[in-house]
């Protein structure tokens, strides 16, 4: 998976494509291992509450707990 993969603005099937990868380079244990304890609690929080109003906004309830609670 090549970083040079992501791109914007070239329709909304790349645009999609190029998000899954970017959302999945950035979760790689060794960005977060360096980037988390970096960021100031004001970040922290930002990044929980937009991350956690777009499940509210896209997932419906069962949705969220089956794919993110895994319940």
């Amino acid at each position: 998976m090549s970083a040079h993969a992501i791109v914007f603005g070239f329709g909304r099937s790349k645009d999609e494509q190029s998000l899954h990868m970017f959302l999945h380079r950035f979760t790689d244990q060794k960005v977060l291992a360096a980037l988390v304890p970096r960021l100031q609690d004001e970040d922290i929080l930002a990044t929980v509450d937009f991350l956690t109003a777009m499940m509210q906004k896209h997932l419906t309830e069962e949705e969220y707990h089956t794919l993110f609670l895994g319940e």
